[in-house]
């Protein structure tokens, strides 16, 4: 494992534990934990996909 990859997960597990604990805090029902929790597994995504297109794009 490179620096670079250990820098990612790295990064993707603190914005996962920042999304997980505004969850927790909100002390929601199980159906609104996981329409919420897919709303911000979609956000990620898209923020990841549009950064990896633009590096690609760039390089």
């Amino acid at each position: 494992m490179t620096m670079e990859t250990g820098a990612n997960i790295l990064w993707f597990a603190m914005a996962f534990t920042l999304v997980l604990s505004a969850l927790v805090v909100r002390r929601l029902p199980a159906a609104d934990w996981i329409k919420m929790g897919l709303a911000w597994v979609a956000i990620f995504a898209l923020v990841f996909l549009a950064i990896r297109t633009y590096q690609l794009a760039a390089g």
